[in-house]
C-alpha cells in the first residue's frame, strides 16, 4: 500500500520554480470536496440517492491541485469517481448534488446522475463511466484547441486500472504524435476495484506513457501543492506547444470503491491497511499552512454551502417521465415515442 505512506513520492516535487498556490484557495476546494463528498454518502444512506455512487475521499488532493493551475477556458474529463474534479473545476455544488440526486434541477436535469456530471460553461466536457474512455475524448478537444489557434489545455483524469485500457494506450500515441496540449492524470489509489495495481500492471505506470515519448513525473498525491506544482510545469508545458505529459499521482482511497461496499463488506484490505491510509490526509496537510482561524471560518463557510446544496437537491423535482427521451439528439429532435 505504497500510496498511503507519507513519503512514497518525495513532496520535495513541488519544484519552488513552480507557480505559487493560494494555500487557503487550496484548502477550500479540498474541504468542500471531502464535505460534499461525506454530505452524498449520507444520501446514499437516506434512500435519496439510486445506484449509489463512488466516493472521492481520501483523493481530494488531486481534483483541488490539478484544477487549481488551469484557467477559467481549459478543459476537463472525468470518471465514474468523478465529483471531486467537477466541483475542483467550478460546477455549483448545489446543482451538482442535485443531480446525484436525480433531481431536474441538477447539472444535466438529473439524467446524468453520479457518474455522468458535465457543465460546459466552466470546461467540464463530461465524466465518464467507461474505464478510460474519456482520455481521446480529452485529447480530441486538446487537438481541435490546437487547430483552433487556441492554448487551451485540456485534462484527463483516469485511474490505475485504465493504463492497461488499449484505448488509453492507443490515445498516448496519437497525443504524443499531434503534440496535443493535454495532461493526462492517473489516480493511483492502489486497486482497480479490489484488485491491487502490482497485481494488474507489468512494468510501471509512468513507463507506459514514456513508451510513447510523453513525459512522465510521479508526484504524492496527497499534497495538494505537490500536485499543484506537478500540473503547473505540465501546463506550461502543453501552452508552450511541447505537448502531453502523464503526472503518476499516488493517493489512497479512504472509503469503498462503490458505496454497495458499505452493504457486501468485500474483504480486500484490512482496517489496518485503511487506518495507515487514512493517516495522511490532504485536508491536514494543506490545512497546516494555514492560519487557523482562517481555517474555522473555511470550515464553517463550506458546511453552510453544503446545508444549502442539500436542501435545494430534495426540494428540487425529479424529472417528469414524459420527458424521458428529451434531450438524446443535439438540435433539440425529441425521439418518436416508442422508438426505444
Amino acid at each position: 500500500m505504497r500510496s498511503a505512506l507519507p513519503g512514497s513520492v518525495a513532496p520535495a516535487s513541488a519544484s519552488a520554480a513552480s507557480p505559487s498556490p493560494d494555500p487557503a484557495a487550496l484548502y477550500r476546494t479540498v474541504r468542500l470536496i471531502r464535505r460534499f463528498e461525506e454530505r452524498a454518502v449520507e444520501l446514499v444512506r437516506a434512500g435519496e440517492v439510486f445506484g449509489g455512487i463512488h466516493p472521492y475521499t481520501g483523493q481530494e488532493a488531486i481534483a483541488a491541485g490539478t484544477c487549481g493551475a488551469l484557467r477559467a477556458d481549459d478543459l476537463i474529463t472525468s470518471t465514474h469517481r468523478g465529483h471531486g474534479h467537477v466541483l475542483a473545476k467550478g460546477a455549483d455544488p448545489a446543482r451538482m448534488m442535485a443531480e446525484i440526486a436525480g433531481r431536474a434541477t441538477g447539472l444535466n436535469r438529473g439524467r446524468g446522475g453520479s457518474m455522468h456530471a458535465a457543465d460546459f460553461g466552466v470546461g467540464i466536457l463530461g465524466a465518464n463511466a467507461i474505464v478510460g474512455a474519456a482520455a481521446p475524448i480529452a485529447t480530441g478537444a486538446a487537438w481541435a484547441a490546437r487547430c483552433a489557434g487556441s492554448d487551451r489545455v485540456v485534462v484527463t483524469y483516469f485511474g490505475d486500472g485504465a493504463v492497461s485500457q488499449g484505448v488509453v494506450l492507443e490515445t498516448f500515441n496519437m497525443a504524443a504524435l499531434w503534440r496535443a496540449p493535454v495532461i493526462f492524470v492517473c489516480e493511483n489509489n492502489g486497486f482497480a476495484t479490489t484488485t491491487r495495481t502490482q497485481d494488474a500492471v507489468a512494468g510501471s505506470i509512468t513507463g507506459r506513457a514514456e513508451a510513447f515519448g510523453i513525459p512522465a513525473e510521479r508526484v504524492w498525491g496527497m499534497d495538494p501543492e505537490a500536485v499543484y506544482a506537478a500540473t503547473a510545469r505540465a501546463v506550461a508545458r502543453a501552452r508552450s506547444g511541447e505537448g502531453p505529459t502523464l503526472l503518476e499521482c499516488e493517493t489512497y482511497r479512504y472509503d469503498a470503491h462503490h458505496t454497495w461496499e458499505h452493504a457486501a463488506r468485500p474483504r480486500y484490505r484490512t482496517p489496518e491497511e485503511v487506518e495507515l491510509g487514512r493517516s495522511v490526509d490532504p485536508l491536514d496537510i494543506q490545512g497546516a499552512r494555514i492560519d487557523a482561524g482562517v481555517r474555522a471560518r473555511i470550515d464553517a463557510e463550506v458546511d453552510v454551502l453544503l446545508d444549502e446544496a442539500v436542501r435545494f437537491a430534495l426540494e428540487s423535482p425529479r424529472p417528469d417521465p414524459a420527458t424521458a427521451l428529451d434531450f438524446l439528439y443535439a438540435d433539440g429532435t425529441t425521439a418518436r415515442a416508442g422508438a426505444l
